[in-house]
């Protein structure tokens, strides 16, 4: 049974805190109304979890407390009505286990606490503190071990990205990958499948932005014979395709928020149920889900729910995108030219040293899937052109002999870097969007999952056509 302390100033949603907790079987072991009282019930009782509110009565506020407890390494979450950004970021910067708004459901508090729960005892921190002494080091150095095979560079932001793949491997706990598009986040998630106890069994991926709305919930958990109109036969889903081993949802965060109910019930249940069937089945599925949306904007705004996110984001995975791993591009580069002329049947080249400052100097908006399409132009068109931005970009051409990031250059937002890659590529294409040498495929995305993207970056047709 779980020992908690309500560290709350208003006597009635403390009481209401308490018999909601009380009744589903955790013991409070006490209030308390300012951070001194806090502090000497924590001596004496050493609770399990604090929920505080952020602003208490006094000098010192629920912020103080949490710092206090992390010294402590008492775990917390927090319980608050000011949603002010300022104070929200003030609080996200001492690493609680999660917030709760009031006003609140009883289901919700429930719900939040059983997610701090399990991200407190199965989460990035929690795997950090299982690490023997004498094992390897979170934050690797020049002596950390190689990538596995298929993930090329030796940047030590790399190098931190698989070791916490080492970490959370051996677990069933679900990971969240983040980062832009085009940074590999499908290759870490295969990487963390093949060096699991779960690498004998399938790999599943789904693309959730490439699904049919009106098919999505049947893709992912099947559906029976005469569920719908088309439903002829039984259908077997990708929870069911999964079993015993990894299902990757990647972009995640285009899925609706209907069915973001019935995802969060097959992670927290571990059960499934097809369309039109009655009967529940338990399923043994290890999820990893990936995006490159900001989710807990997505949160704020409605899109995303809180409780799936908390779920999702037990062990968080960040990549970096390309232009942070500088020394990483002509490693890549080299790569993808002995692979690019093997399939061409053409002699493998070096680099010639002016193109090799050109690589490093670029900014890379579309990362490694960049790259790989500039290396394959390079490829086709040879080395030597004499204007080699032709292998990048839009910014490339509009400046030339100059790095993009120039430091008298105000720094845009990766959104506008994005918005500017994918405008660059539609007028390429003279606007077409799927098909052969469509922007789709040249940008190697789903039409549908391109087309989410101009929705979400405002691109519409006017802004790519009837231009060069």
């Amino acid at each position: 049974m779980k020992k908690l302390l309500i560290v709350e100033d208003e006597f009635i949603e403390a009481k209401n805190l308490e018999r909601i907790l009380v009744k589903a079987g955790y013991a409070v072991c006490g209030t308390a109304r300012s951070v001194d009282a806090a502090l000497a019930i924590v001596s004496e009782e050493q609770p399990d979890f604090v929920l505080i509110d952020i602003f208490l009565k006094g000098p010192q506020t629920g912020i103080d407390l949490a710092m206090a407890l992390r010294r402590k390494q008492i775990p917390f979450l927090y319980v608050s009505a000011n949603s002010d950004p300022s104070t929200l970021d003030a609080a996200k910067k001492t690493a609680p286990y999660g917030f709760l708004l009031k006003p609140f459901r009883e289901r919700d508090v429930l719900v939040m606490l059983e997610i701090a729960i399990y991200q407190y005892e199965y989460g990035l921190e929690a795997m950090m503190r299982k690490q023997p002494a004498s094992g390897h080091s979170a934050r690797p150095d020049g002596n950390a071990s190689n990538p596995p095979a298929g993930i090329i560079g030796k940047n030590p932001s790399l190098l931190q990205v698989m070791e916490h793949v080492r970490i959370v491997s051996p677990s069933a706990t679900s990971v969240l990958i983040l980062g832009e598009s085009g940074t590999g986040k499908e290759r870490i998630a295969q990487a963390l499948h093949e060096m699991s106890p779960r690498k004998a069994h399938p790999f599943v991926k789904v693309n959730c932005a490439a699904l049919p709305i009106t098919l999505i919930e049947s893709i992912l958990f099947g559906h029976e014979k005469g569920a719908f109109t088309d439903a002829v036969s039984r259908v077997t889903g990708k929870f069911e395709q999964a079993e015993k081993g990894t299902l990757f949802l990647d972009e995640i965060g285009e899925l609706p928020v209907s069915v973001q109910v019935k995802l969060l019930r097959a992670l927290q249940e571990k059960e499934i149920e097809r369309i039109g069937g009655k009967q529940v089945m338990k399923v043994d599925v290890r999820i990893v889900a990936a995006t490159n949306r900001d989710l807990e904007k997505e949160v704020a705004a409605g899109r995303f729910r809180l409780d799936l996110y908390y779920r999702l984001n037990v062990f968080p995975i960040h990549i970096p995108p390309l232009r942070q791993r500088k020394d990483d591009i002509l490693l890549l580069a080299r790569h993808f030219i002995e692979l690019f002329c093997n399939q061409e049947g053409r002699a493998p080249f070096s680099l010639p040293p002016g193109l090799c400052g050109k690589l490093q100097d670029y900014h890379w908006p579309g990362n490694i899937r960049e790259l790989e399409n500039a290396v394959r132009r390079m490829v086709l068109l040879g080395p030597d052109l004499p204007d080699a931005s032709v292998y990048f970009g839009e910014r490339a051409h509009a400046m030339p002999g100059q790095a993009p990031f120039a430091e008298n250059q105000d720094v845009k937002t990766w959104q506008s870097y994005e918005r500017e890659y994918i405008l660059y590529t539609l007028r390429k294409c003279k606007g077409k969007i799927s098909g052969k040498s469509g922007a789709a495929e040249l940008l190697d995305l789903a039409p549908s999952t391109l087309e989410s993207k101009m929705k979400r970056l405002g691109i519409r047709k006017h802004d790519y056509t009837n231009k060069e």
